[in-house]
């Protein structure tokens, strides 16, 4: 995190409050429920020539509503075929094959091993459930709420996600003057979609053009199983960028999780208050 200094400290700003400060649980309270939670160049420049495309088709031409619904499905069954990235058949064989049963050994400090990430829906379903952001968004609902129940931490991690996600230096590798807006924002609507959250006013066809499919299975792993994830994994994929710009997507990612979560809790306690 030090290599995005204005993101580390708002981070510390957060979890100073959330671990020291007054607030509804006890301190020894908070501590245990954060250690159970403990518990190449072508590449590149088809990269920067996808986003430079999808600029230029959005100005040309907006996709409807209807259109950009039927993607968002599309992308949400996708999702649930994409495997995590201890299955080494996601993978290029030379790549992955040693991984394919190395896992943090993190079971010592786990009751029930078994319990862990389940994809939204099951494969074959029809309908699958989705959580439509504008019926209960961040901005307007879930910030109110979380201020309401513990004082000012919605102001903090309002902070962080807002740094996390408009965090760019303009750069992409060895290019300068590069708009990341797109890129950066496929990766954050990913995760969501991962999670069945929806966004009316975004085109996911962005998503599929922007990100391939082993950065997906990266993202899958980092998000929903991350004692998974290896240092091969992460050194495979977007080889040509810098290991700050890589840290960056990791953040992304990490933010991305804690506000589908937040959402989804925050939609349950409002529920039940009304």
């Amino acid at each position: 995190m030090s290599l995005h200094t204005q993101y580390l400290e708002s981070f510390l700003r957060s979890q100073f409050y959330m671990l020291r400060m007054d607030g509804p649980l006890p301190l020894p309270y908070r501590h245990y429920i954060a250690i159970m939670i403990v518990d190449s160049l072508s590449e590149l420049e088809a990269l920067m020539e996808r986003m430079k495309r999808l600029q230029e088709e959005r100005d040309d031409e907006e996709a409807s509503q209807e259109e950009m619904t039927t993607r968002f499905e599309k992308e949400k069954k996708e999702s649930l075929f994409v495997v995590s990235g201890d299955t080494f058949h996601s993978f290029p064989h030379s790549d992955f094959e040693d991984d394919m049963i190395i896992t943090s050994d993190v079971s010592r400090y786990i009751e029930d091993p078994g319990f862990g990430y389940e994809d939204f829906a099951r494969r074959g379903e029809e309908h699958l459930p989705t959580f439509r952001a504008q019926d209960y968004t961040w901005e307007n609902h879930g910030f109110s709420l979380v201020n309401r129940l513990y004082s000012d931490i919605g102001h903090l991690l309002d902070e962080k996600f807002r740094m996390v996600y408009n965090l760019t230096y303009n750069t992409m590798a060895t290019h300068e003057d590069v708009d990341t807006t797109t890129l950066r924002r496929a990766l954050f609507n990913y995760v969501h979609c991962m999670f069945g959250i929806r966004y009316d006013d975004y085109d996911y066809g962005e998503v599929n053009q922007l990100l391939e499919r082993s950065l997906k299975v990266y993202i899958k792993t980092v998000t929903c199983y991350p004692e998974r994830t290896t240092k091969r994994m992460y050194d495979s994929y977007w080889r040509q960028f810098k290991h700050s710009e890589k840290v960056h997507v990791n953040l992304l990612l990490m933010e991305a999780r804690m506000q589908a979560e937040l959402l989804y809790a925050l939609r349950a306690i409002t529920r039940h208050l009304t």
